[in-house]
């Protein structure tokens, strides 16, 4: 008889015993939705249980297969080194056991409606027009990492209202959160924002919400407020589900998840589910391209299959 692989949750780590405390209760909070399925989770570093110790627990329990999901906003140095180097360790500490590795989450979609809803509780029912949005992540040495950042940034502002949406970051990239401020206020924003880019409170949440506030009494002229950190919403239980779902079933695709072709994105909800033309580029030399134009279309996606 097979049974379902168990999840492995892989978080950062962090140093503030709140945001560490988070993670545990949203892993335990899975395992509770999911009672057919076993469910650990464990940090790469800085807080326990290390992630070997999650392995450890999962193996006692009978498991020999089991779905890694890293519970991180953007595939940095730890998504993309550190959690496959701990899994391939745990693979020669458990022999026979065998597992898959999820995707990072962001900027998905669910996410991105969260990220909505804790700007609109920052500005307590007033409008949006106006409004400049700093989206501050943690920042990395990984410059794809930090260009995950810039993506969710842009897909935040496609369709919501905002005047803007601009990006900072807490530590190791620029502009940092002062730097980001000055920013924004130079293109002349008058009222902003400032939305951590984070799932759990931490260190570096704290961080940014106390440079936002050092920086907003230096400078009464712009309105300037704090916005919360996505947090363990069902939006966020779900998407867990769902990257195990693909680590599971090998469906581990490209960029689709912010498709306007597979996603009702706002402002964008007619194009769901419509079949791929080949399309001209005006700006190219007009013409014939003597290629025909039929090799021109986004073969790559055939999203009109039903997915």
């Amino acid at each position: 008889m097979t049974t379902q692989p168990a999840l492995l949750i892989a978080g950062h780590g962090t140093r503030d015993e709140a945001g560490a405390e988070a993670f545990r209760d949203f892993v335990k909070e899975l395992g509770r939705r999911h009672p057919e399925l076993p469910v650990a989770g464990g940090f790469i570093e800085l807080s326990p249980p290390p992630l070997g110790e999650a392995v450890t627990e999962l193996v006692e329990r009978g498991v020999r297969r089991f779905a890694a999901v890293p519970l991180m906003l953007v595939s940095a140095g730890h998504a993309k080194g550190d959690i496959p180097a701990a899994l391939a360790r745990e693979k020669e500490r458990h022999p026979g056991v065998t597992y898959t590795y999820g995707r990072p989450l962001g900027p998905h979609p669910a996410l991105l409606s969260v990220l909505e809803r804790r700007l609109d509780e920052a500005l307590a029912g007033s409008g949006r027009e106006d409004v400049t949005v700093l989206l501050v992540g943690r920042g990395s040495t990984d410059p794809d990492a930090n260009a995950e950042v810039c993506k969710a940034a842009r897909l935040l502002w496609e369709g919501r209202g905002y005047a803007g949406v601009e990006t900072a970051f807490v530590s190791l990239a620029a502009p940092d959160v002062p730097s980001g401020l000055d920013r924004v206020a130079r293109l002349g924003a008058r009222r902003v924002v400032v939305l951590p880019y984070f799932l759990f409170t931490g260190i570096l949440p704290e961080r940014v919400r106390r440079q936002t506030e050092e920086w907003a009494a230096a400078h009464p002229e712009v309105e300037v407020r704090s916005a919360d950190v996505i947090g363990p919403e069902p939006e966020l239980l779900d998407l867990v589900m769902e990257r195990y779902a693909e680590a599971v079933a090998g469906d581990l695709r490209m960029n689709c998840d912010s498709c306007v072709y597979r996603i009702a994105m706002p402002g964008f909800e007619d194009k769901v589910g419509l079949p791929q033309q080949p399309h001209f580029h005006p700006d190219d030399d007009g013409g014939d391209h003597g290629h025909g134009h039929g090799h021109h279309h986004h073969g790559g996606h055939s999203h009109s299959h039903a997915h």
